[in-house]
């Protein structure tokens, strides 16, 4: 039993680490960076969303399963989709503020 909360809080933990890194690289993306960096964003992100839909899909959260393999999707850097910069830029910024949202609801979910 002990070994399952351990493990269950390491796992939340991982998800936090992972939206935090998230939200740190959308925000990042407003400012003029390389092409190489939002190449960089775009892998990260794409492994950094796979990782939260799994997590999600396993948790049984169907709808954040859904919302973080669109957005893996739409981060893919495979095949781009070109929205310009000024779209991305409300994009990531949409992206971010959502993020914060999770990290703030989950954190008022475990408090009760």
């Amino acid at each position: 039993m002990t070994f399952w909360i351990t493990s269950n809080k390491k796992m939340k933990n991982s998800g936090t680490f992972i939206k935090i890194a998230l939200i740190i690289l959308m925000f990042l993306c407003l400012l003029d960076m390389p092409y190489g960096f939002y190449q960089f964003v775009r892998f990260v992100a794409l492994i950094g969303f796979g990782i939260l839909a799994y997590k999600a899909k396993e948790q049984n959260m169907k709808t954040e399963m859904i919302i973080y393999g669109g957005l893996a999707l739409l981060f893919q850097p495979f095949f781009k989709i070109a929205l310009g910069r000024e779209i991305w830029n409300i994009v990531d910024v949409i992206v971010g503020i959502g993020l914060i949202g999770s990290l703030l609801l989950n954190r008022n979910k475990s408090q009760y």
